[in-house]
């Protein structure tokens, strides 16, 4: 024990608060005082007992102090927000620890569903209506009556409603009531995409056992399929084929036996279509439309989505048709859900006491985090508190995903640490509460329907953050509330539209009359010599284009490395954010545990070796970065407020120069920096905005170094403007880089995924809403350091190790912005430090 108590010789916590105070409290007795900043400990607590000694230190009297800092509610403000309802035992603990600011508190319950017609009224086949009274179903719900009957009429459909709303039987009666009448046998009539094969997987048990007492076949088709089963498949067709736009992109363009079966499909249901966002979902536009063409039949789309701002526009997009929504609610006990502000310690530390407090409970937890990093870090600390919890997320290999789902399922295990990976529907049994970092509102609401799914009580957490987004929210609980996730795709990406057009080739030759929206494209092809015309049809030069087809990705563009250890490999990572995460001598985390790269061979080989490090090792890496942004077209520009803001194509070069490390549980964002023995290298074309910010002229007058000032003032507005943008435009921030150009004012703000994404463009088309956030963001951080803070200017993802931010320079830009002070854009000048 470092330091006791002056009063009962018990434990003393000293914690730096979040508005860089140092607060200094006995658990067991309640003495507690705040302090000046120090960075040294013992000083800290000496002046501690120095006022205890004078009798300035008291149990009772901190609490008035610790309000007006907003670093705690006043009691009296949280029982307001209870009002009528009664939190439980746990929930009234968590909410009056005086541990945490709590920013809101409410009880989630949904309307009961609308109930639609009995089972027997909805004119079903006979077989049908039996077996739904097997289930004990004896009448639909609302939405799914009305989409039962859309879809039997031959519309387009999106279904949108929450997780264990019963949107599955929405789709799936009505397509095994059109196969009972029109279908053939030996045909496949409807192709059920999920976008994993986990999730694939997960539901096909539950499709199949409800059609084969039908008499309708399903079968399921993957990477999984054994060779005997495929062979099956495409000799005896199923009816309703299961499976994934990887497996659809792949057999089309290779012509095989399987892909030859889907000429005769009639419907399309896409489920989960709000994953389609971004470059997967730019590509999936593209398989759609390529999946039209081979079709000898009109075909019919069904999406089944999440709640989303705009749900019917994105399914159009996505699949180039009209469509026509229908709404659904879930039925579920109700949930306790808190909003909490760690104002005494880091994020992490809440999510883990809060997960270990739960699960002491018996209650099933599920830990959701925005990173793979932070899910690794999680329960690498969860496990340090006897927490019985594993780590799910992207990038592990699918047995062990599957292995941790299991014994999840099974009550083997507590709690689980993952990234969105299990936002979608796989069955993991019963949940009793969820924990999240920040993200849009309808994808907490899409977590916490995971919890309480059988009536009993759920909790749900909403943990703020270390970042400028949560200190907001701190203060603006309800704006969260309306800040709904905008998803987005982009069909006009070059890169994918290059791409798709060579396997549409690929698919069916081109006819001449065919396809003149990509005319420009194709043409380009034909001088490369990708594509060929023979007798007047334009057909793949296959020698040609065989090893680009087969290396490119649906999911991301770019080669990818691949990750090695004890010659095994153990995953990949896509450039070019492989060179900032497997660079030499960088931490690479799998699984729970830390590996360090022993050896990368890039560009020639593309691979990373790793090697164990030992389990008290203390810190992380973060690299460092260098980029130079090119403007190569202008595809649209305007005036937000009075700046001017073009949308444009970008040529970036990115070189990773060092790194940092930061030490294992310390949420400090500058490290002890280490450079490379030589850079890494990479170049790519993406879009992006560029815009020209006002000079911070008052605080350069005062300023000593106007140059660093003004520079520093533009790092930081880049960083606060990305930030604080996550949530107005759905959390696109993390799909986002940035780069300031030195003291000429230019701030660039591209889509992360080469060609671009979508992102930027979500974020041009909101950026008035933007930039009036941003200044308030930085407005109310109450630090008083003049670089700002986490919360307010710093970024996680910088690559200068958060250096060169000045927060009084970007706050008086971004007032001068809000005020209509008018710039014009200027092209970028050699000698400008780019800063990211």
């Amino acid at each position: 024990m470092k330091f006791a108590c002056p009063k009962c010789k018990s434990k003393i916590e000293i914690q730096k608060t979040f508005n860089k105070k140092m607060h200094v409290s006995c658990g067991k007795c309640g003495i507690e005082d705040l302090l000046e900043f120090s960075k040294n400990i013992d000083e800290v607590f000496l002046e501690f007992l120095s006022r205890f000694d004078k009798g300035l230190v008291t149990e009772k009297g901190l609490s008035d102090g610790l309000k007006d800092e907003g670093i705690i509610r006043a009691e009296n403000e949280i029982k307001e927000m209870i009002a009528d309802n009664k939190p439980d035992k746990i929930t009234e603990e968590i909410l009056f620890s005086k541990k945490d600011y709590i920013s809101q508190y409410k009880v989630l319950k949904n309307p009961e569903p609308k109930m639609g017609c009995k089972i027997e009224d909805m004119g079903l086949e006979e077989s049908i209506t039996e077996h739904l009274k097997e289930l004990q179903i004896e009448e639909f719900y609302k939405f799914q009556e009305e989409t039962i009957q859309e879809i039997m009429f031959g519309e387009n459909v999106v279904i949108e409603a929450p997780t264990a709303s019963g949107k599955t039987e929405a789709f799936l009666i009505p397509v095994i009531q059109r196969i009972k009448k029109e279908a053939n046998q030996g045909n496949v009539f409807a192709i059920f995409v999920y976008p994993t094969k986990a999730l694939a997987r997960d539901q096909f048990p539950k499709i199949q056992k409800f059609a084969e007492k039908i008499g309708v076949d399903v079968k399921v088709f993957d990477g999984d399929t054994k060779v005997p089963e495929r062979r099956d498949i495409v000799e005896n067709p199923p009816q309703i084929l299961v499976t994934n736009f990887d497996v659809l992109h792949y057999h089309m363009w290779h012509q095989t036996k399987f892909s030859s079966l889907l000429s005769s499909t009639r419907i399309l249901i896409v489920d989960e279509a709000h994953v389609y966002s971004g470059i997967f979902g730019s590509n999936v536009h593209y398989i759609i439309k390529r999946l039209k063409r081979i079709c000898s039949n009109k075909l019919q789309f069904v999406a089944a989505s999440a709640t989303l701002d705009d749900a019917k526009k994105f399914c159009e997009q996505l699949f180039g048709e009209k469509m026509q929504i229908i709404h659904g609610s879930g039925k579920k006990g109700q949930t306790d859900f808190v909003m909490l502000f760690p104002s005494l310690r880091t994020q992490r530390k809440l999510m883990v006491e809060l997960t270990k407090k739960l699960t002491e409970k018996k209650h099933k937890t599920m830990v959701f985090n925005n990173s793979h990093l932070n899910s690794e870090l999680l329960a690498i600390q969860a496990k340090k508190q006897k927490v019985n919890i594993k780590v799910h997320r992207a990038g592990l290999m699918a047995n062990y995903r599957t292995a941790v789902e299991r014994e999840f399922k099974e009550d083997k295990l507590q709690a689980i640490s993952c990234t969105p990976t299990l936002e979608l529907g796989i069955d993991v049994g019963n949940v009793d509460c969820v924990i999240s970092s920040t993200i849009p509102v309808n994808r907490l609401i899409q977590r916490i329907g995971r919890a309480a799914r059988k009536g009993q009580r759920g909790y749900a957490f909403l943990a703020l953050g270390n970042d400028p987004i949560s200190q907001y929210y701190k203060n603006h609980p309800d704006d969260y509330f309306e800040d709904i996730e905008k998803t987005y795709i982009d069909p006009k990406n070059p890169f994918v539209e290059e791409f798709q057009v060579l396997a549409m080739a690929c698919d069916r030759p081109i006819s001449k009359h065919e396809l003149k929206e990509h005319e420009e494209i194709i043409e380009h092809h034909i001088i490369r010599e990708n594509l060929k015309i023979i007798n007047n049809r334009i057909v793949p030069n296959f020698d040609k284009i065989n090893s680009m087809l087969n290396e490119y990705s649906i999911r991301g563009i770019g080669k990818s490395i691949d990750i090695f250890l004890s010659d095994r490999k153990v995953g990949d990572r896509v450039l070019p954010i492989a060179l900032e995460e497997l660079h030499k001598d960088a931490i690479y985390f799998l699984a729970g545990i830390r590996y360090k790269v022993k050896e990368f061979d890039y560009p020639k080989k593309n691979i990373a070796k790793l090697e164990r490090i030992s389990r008290d090792y203390p810190y992380y890496t973060k690299s460092l970065t260098e980029e130079w942004p090119t403007i190569e077209t202008v595809f649209e520009r305007r005036r937000a407020n009075g700046i001017e803001v073009a949308f444009c194509k970008l040529h970036i070069q990115k070189k990773v120069y060092g790194y940092v490390n930061i030490e294992l549980g310390q949420e400090i964002t500058q490290g002890e920096k280490v450079m490379l023995d030589a850079p890494l290298e990479y170049d790519f074309v993406t879009k992006g905005i560029v815009f020209h910010a006002p000079r911070p002229l008052k605080i350069m007058e005062k300023a000593e170094d106007e140059d660093y000032t003004e520079a520093s003032g533009y790092h930081a507005t880049e960083h606060v403007v990305i930030e604080g943008s996550n949530m107005i435009t759905g959390g696109v921030s993390q799909d986002l880089g940035g780069i300031s150009l030195g003291t000429s004012g230019l701030i660039f703000i591209y889509d992360g995924a080469i060609g671009g994404s979508g992102a930027s463009k979500a974020l041009y088309d909101r950026f008035e809403k933007v930039l009036e956030r941003s200044m308030y963001i930085v407005k109310e951080c109450p630090c008083k350091n003049e670089s700002g803070c986490p919360r307010c200017t710093f970024s996680y993802r910088c690559g200068n190790n958060n250096e060169f931010l000045h927060k009084y320079s970007a706050l008086e830009i971004l007032e001068r912005i809000h005020k209509g002070e008018k710039t014009e854009l200027v092209d970028p000048t050699e000698g400008d430090r780019p800063l990211v």
